[in-house]
């Protein structure tokens, strides 16, 4: 009888821890979930703001030619202003800005109006970063492209280095391209001929002239145009490929204004069989 009641009362304390430790990992699950919701709100800190970067320019369209023009015909006051205050070369400085910031297409220069691809070096204004000789340089930034213009002016004209250059003549624009190379301004040695090339492809010396109350080429030409139009022995010649009105324009010794003048053209733009007056005085074929 005794036996029975004390296993009796064995198993009614067994019952009771049992219960006792149900109740017990209940609790410790409840306490495990609301750790984790306390993490949850806890991370809950704000994201890093994004950087602000630079209204980035449309990309101009169409051709080399059409692009190099439109940018002409948007800048080449802007660098007669500068060679007036500065007396750098309107040319020079036209055809280093197509050059640095191909005709207004490059990255940089729509991101941040640097037609000259000039860092940052002691500059305390705008800056944003650019893979260039080395990821991510700093670059100086602008809010108008003249102010661009200004700063590439100031670069050459209060750097020591570029003295010399000032001592050149002011419509020289050939030794100007030589002049910018051999002070360090680029380390092509192919710079000063890309510089030449472009002013002459281009005609962007008669800025130059404009500015220095020359006569300008382009008026200079008319009357030989006229008379070239109207001369019964013209020659013609047939577009090949590979040709340029560049490239034409030094065959027949005659210029890309003459070809595109007495042909009616509005561009640069030339296709294969095309047929083109030449000078007659260079009827080399």
């Amino acid at each position: 009888m005794f036996r029975m009641i004390f296993k009796r009362l064995f198993f009614l304390i067994l019952l009771v821890f049992m219960v006792s430790s149900c109740g017990s990992k209940k609790k410790v699950t409840s306490r495990k979930s609301t750790h984790k919701t306390e993490n949850k709100r806890g991370d809950r800190t704000p994201a890093p703001a994004k950087p602000v970067d630079a209204v980035v320019r449309a990309r101009p369209t169409g051709s080399y030619a059409d692009i190099v023009e439109q940018y002409i015909s948007e800048y080449s006051e802007i660098a007669m202003e500068e060679m007036r205050i500065y007396k750098i070369p309107a040319s020079i400085t036209l055809a280093q800005g197509i050059l640095e910031s191909g005709a207004g297409r490059g990255e940089l220069t729509r991101r941040a109006n640097n037609h000259f691809g000039i860092k940052c070096h002691d500059w305390e204004g705008d800056k944003v970063y650019h893979d260039d000789d080395r990821s991510q340089e700093c670059f100086r930034k602008y809010n108008d492209p003249k102010y661009s213009y200004r700063d590439h002016s100031l670069f050459l004209s209060e750097r020591r280095r570029y003295a010399d250059l000032f001592e050149l003549d002011i419509d020289d624009y050939e030794a100007w391209a030589k002049g910018l190379r051999s002070a360090g301004y680029a380390t092509d040695r192919l710079y000063p001929r890309k510089l030449i090339d472009m002013i002459e492809r281009y005609q962007l010396n008669q800025f130059d002239e404009e500015v220095l109350g020359k006569k300008s080429r382009r008026r200079e030409r008319s009357s030989e145009i006229a008379d070239a139009s109207s001369n019964p022995g013209f020659k013609t010649y047939t577009v090949e490929k590979g040709d340029t009105l560049y490239s034409i324009s030094k065959r027949f010794n005659t210029t890309v204004e003459m070809l595109q003048e007495v042909n009616n053209l509005r561009s640069n733009d030339i296709s294969i069989g095309q047929r083109l007056k030449v000078n007659p005085a260079n009827n080399e074929f």
